[in-house]
């Protein structure tokens, strides 16, 4: 039989290795976070705007509560369509009304587009939050179950589908939980066209502040999801989120 012991410590030596890099970015994250807090701080405000903006744009690292400094600092900025950026993607993690409020405040909007959260919505929401537990815990199972395919051959069968079975789930959770693209108008007032060009039709005419669903992108469009229907907006005219 097998020596269990030499095959369970050769699999846990790939498993740390697997995710070391991933330990590695959360770390250097948590640090950059920490001297970005400092400087917000000492009210080193623009020094450490730079520095959350790098945590969300480079490493896309970034927490709820840094949302929303990141907001604070842009409106007291004076560059209210970054703030109204902020506080949509913080809106993500806290869907509450107060948000959609002083967003309308910062775009002098009476009423927004694309902020509505439906059951479907939390339940992304929910699959994103753990989607990293979820992989590695299948992942997990899977090598297990591999590994007493040939350490009891004889129930070969039993252990073979399981194994199957959790591959399946780590492969879903890897390539299909994804966050759909999705963006804030930041520009206006914006033409939204039923076609990617000048000369089609006006959806309509709206200002910054409301969120759209991308579905692709065409040259200078993108296309996106305005209510039930298909229709583009000029990249230049949204921030993605």
């Amino acid at each position: 039989m097998p020596n269990l012991r030499r095959i369970f410590l050769v699999f846990l030596s790939a498993f740390s290795l697997l995710y070391s890099h991933q330990a590695d970015s959360q770390t250097t994250g948590k640090t950059n976070l920490i001297t970005a807090d400092s400087l917000f701080g000492e009210k080193k405000y623009k020094e450490a705007l730079e520095g959350y903006e790098t945590l969300l744009y480079e490493e896309e690292a970034y927490s709820p509560a840094m949302l929303l400094k990141m907001g604070f600092i842009s409106e007291g900025l004076g560059d209210y369509g970054k703030a109204s950026l902020y506080l949509s993607k913080y809106y993500d993690y806290n869907p509450n009304p107060e948000v959609i409020d002083k967003i309308k405040s910062l775009t002098g909007q009476s009423s927004l587009e694309g902020y509505q959260v439906s059951d479907q919505d939390r339940f992304l929401r929910l699959l994103l939050e753990y989607k990293t537990i979820i992989s590695g815990t299948a992942a997990l199972l899977m090598l297990v179950f591999l590994i007493l395919v040939f350490v009891i051959p004889k129930k070969r069968t039993v252990f073979y589908y399981p194994s199957l079975l959790f591959l399946v789930i780590a492969f879903v959770s890897n390539n299909f939980i994804n966050k759909p693209d999705t963006g804030i108008i930041t520009g206006g007032p914006v033409l939204i066209m039923d076609s990617p060009s000048a000369a089609g039709n006006l959806v309509r005419r709206v200002e910054a502040g409301h969120r759209v669903t991308i579905t692709s992108s065409k040259d200078m469009w993108y296309q996106v999801q305005w209510g039930n229907k298909e229709a583009y907006i000029r990249k230049a005219d949204i921030s993605k989120i």
